[in-house]
């Protein structure tokens, strides 16, 4: 039986980029965000794990869902999914690494093999949308 991963993750877009961050001592690139703690909302995550991360404030009443993502889960056992549930946003602050992360970017669709496995069917949809160069 598979085990799911769920997480809340953030799309942040600018100029046909997408923000993207990296975890310390970690190579791979993740859409910001993170795991639902228990009987947490989307938004109570979203907003949780953003300012933990990222040090800005997203607004709950902009955010507007652009689905719902699954793959196996990297550096896990083939049997372990994540199941990621993505948002747009607006955010009030000044973006910067905070907590586990290590650096920020925005990546092009060009940099699609830096990302997660489940972050790579994202940057799949975004391109579709016209959203990611």
């Amino acid at each position: 039986m598979a085990h799911i991963i769920d997480k809340i993750a953030w799309i942040h877009l600018e100029n046909h980029k997408v923000l993207v961050a990296r975890s310390k001592d970690k190579e791979t690139f993740y859409l910001p965000g993170g795991k639902r703690e228990v009987g947490e909302h989307d938004m109570d995550t979203l907003v949780r794990e953003i300012e933990e991360e990222l040090s800005v404030h997203i607004q709950p009443e902009s955010a507007a869902m652009l689905g719902i993502f699954e793959a196996k889960a990297d550096g896990k056992s083939v049997d372990v999914k994540v199941n990621m549930t993505c948002y747009t946003a607006d955010y009030t602050g000044d973006l910067a690494p905070a907590s586990e992360i290590e650096e920020i970017q925005y990546f092009s669709y060009e940099d699609r093999h830096r990302v997660s496995a489940v972050s790579q069917h994202i940057f799949d949809e975004l391109r579709k949308r016209g959203w990611l160069q």
